[in-house]
C-alpha cells in the first residue's frame, strides 16, 4: 500500500476512521531531519503495508491537525490504534525502531 498524504479535511476518515494501526508523519518539506526519515518511511512501507497504513501531514498546509495533537517538533510520528493515538516518537528513528512502535500495537 502506498504512503497516504493526509489533509485536515480528510484527518478523520483516513486516520481516525481506520481500523488497525496507522503511522502518522508530521513533517515539513524545509525540515532537514524530515527529509533523512522519508526514505526509511517508504522503505518501511514495503515491509509492513499488511500491518499498518503510514500516513504523512505537511504540518505548514495542515496545521490544525499537528496543534490537535500537540505536534511541537517534527519529525513527529503518532501511531494511531483503531483512530485513537497510542504511542508518539519525535525525531529521526530507524526503520527497525519504527518496525518495532508498530509491532507493540499490533
Amino acid at each position: 500500500m502506498a504512503i497516504v498524504n493526509v489533509s485536515d479535511q480528510t484527518f478523520k476518515t483516513e486516520v481516525e476512521g481506520q481500523e488497525g494501526v496507522v503511522l502518522v508523519d508530521f513533517w515539513a518539506p524545509w525540515c532537514g531531519p524530515c527529509k533523512m526519515l522519508a526514505p526509511i518511511l517508504d522503505e518501511l512501507d514495503g515491509e509492513i503495508s499488511s500491518q499498518a497504513t503510514i500516513a504523512k501531514v505537511n504540518v505548514d498546509e495542515n496545521p490544525e491537525s499537528a496543534s490537535r495533537f500537540g505536534v511541537m517538533s517534527i519529525p513527529t510520528i503518532i501511531v494511531f490504534k483503531d483512530g485513537q493515538p497510542v504511542d508518539k516518537v519525535v525525531g529521526v528513528n530507524s526503520k527497525d525502531a519504527l518496525k518495532n512502535l508498530v509491532g507493540k500495537h499490533q
